[in-house]
């Protein structure tokens, strides 16, 4: 994020690129890199005459090159942009020539999404000397709430842990789908708001009480009443709640819980560090280590398995999902 800000705070001061080599396994910013020079650089006036948008599948880099020698009409650059360039990787290397020697006046850019140049090959190295390249790599699932922590704080709001939680437990890691859901509550929400897990629930349609954040600590608490409740919800809402989510995220919680028996520093801070969860939520970890001493954890992670495995349709086929769910918390009950 740091060097998203760099590259554009670079481009609002005029210090342009002749290249900007956009790569990576997470779109969100790529796309947001490239929707900002193509709004910013030229003006309106001047974008009908030097801006060119190509897209990967219906282009060349024989055609990309042709376009980025032009001299611009009526204006100090051009911007020529090359979308879906992730179609291009078999030729990319053509590109090697025109990198060592890039037109001075032409802003090129590439959203090369979903796939990265290998760093050893020359052209990835000579992109990288006259221009700038930049890899957006996909953020860890335990990074995303800190991740929209600063995204909102950039834009004056703030969120509960539990509300961050719940966001990245219904869409994952998939920025743009996170940020869609921000903006849609940024229209209804003030500035200076702090977003509460009930704003999710009222405004996106996630329950703040019947989702698998709440049943894995109705697990770790014991609470089995509060657990058949959420998984007879989960069985009535499948669409919204798939199995294969829930059996995972029960399997890996038990799988953390084997890791914190086994540390020998189980001070907060190396206990987030190993199981790579937010700090906040560490109680929910000190109380189920408590409830399921080592030998019971590893016996649960043993049955887990097997109901992982039948989750995705092996050896279970005639299982409905809700008798499937209650299998699971039997064996991590009983």
């Amino acid at each position: 994020m740091d060097e998203v800000l760099q590259i554009i705070k670079d481009i609002k001061s005029g210090n342009f690129k002749p290249i900007y080599f956009l790569m990576g396994e997470e779109p969100y910013y790529i796309d947001k890199l490239t929707e900002y020079i193509e709004d910013n650089v030229l003006t309106e006036d001047e974008k009908g005459f030097n801006q060119v948008v190509l897209y990967g599948r219906d282009t060349s880099i024989e055609d990309i090159v042709s376009n980025a020698k032009r001299y611009p009409m009526m204006a100090e650059r051009q911007v020529v942009i090359v979308k879906e360039a992730q179609e291009l990787s078999r030729t990319i290397d053509k590109l090697e020539s025109y990198a060592e020697n890039p037109q001075p006046t032409t802003i090129l850019v590439f959203a090369y999404k979903y796939k990265t140049l290998d760093k050893r090959k020359k052209v990835t190295k000579v992109l990288a000397k006259t221009g700038t390249v930049f890899e957006s790599k996909k953020l860890y699932e335990n990074q995303v709430g800190d991740w929209i922590k600063r995204v909102l704080s950039g834009q004056k709001y703030s969120i509960e842990p539990k509300a961050a939680a719940m966001l990245v437990e219904f869409l994952g890691t998939d920025l743009s789908k996170i940020s869609n859901e921000l903006d849609k509550l940024k229209i209804i929400l003030p500035k200076g708001h702090s977003i509460t897990a009930k704003d999710i629930e009222d405004n996106i349609g996630i329950s703040k009480d019947y989702n698998n954040f709440e049943l894995r600590k109705a697990i770790g608490e014991k609470n089995q009443l509060k657990a058949y409740k959420i998984i007879a919800y989960f069985s009535q809402n499948p669409k919204d709640n798939p199995i294969v989510v829930t059996t995972g995220l029960v399997f890996g919680f038990f799988s953390q819980l084997l890791q914190y028996h086994g540390l020998k520093d189980k001070s907060k801070a190396n206990v987030a560090r190993v199981l790579k969860v937010n700090p906040y939520f560490l109680s929910d970890y000190d109380i189920a280590i408590k409830n399921y001493p080592m030998k019971k954890v590893s016996a649960i992670v043993s049955s887990l398995r097997d109901i992982d495995v039948k989750s995705k349709g092996v050896g279970a086929n005639s299982i409905s999902q809700h008798d499937l769910l209650k299998e699971l918390l039997i064996k991590i009950f009983n």
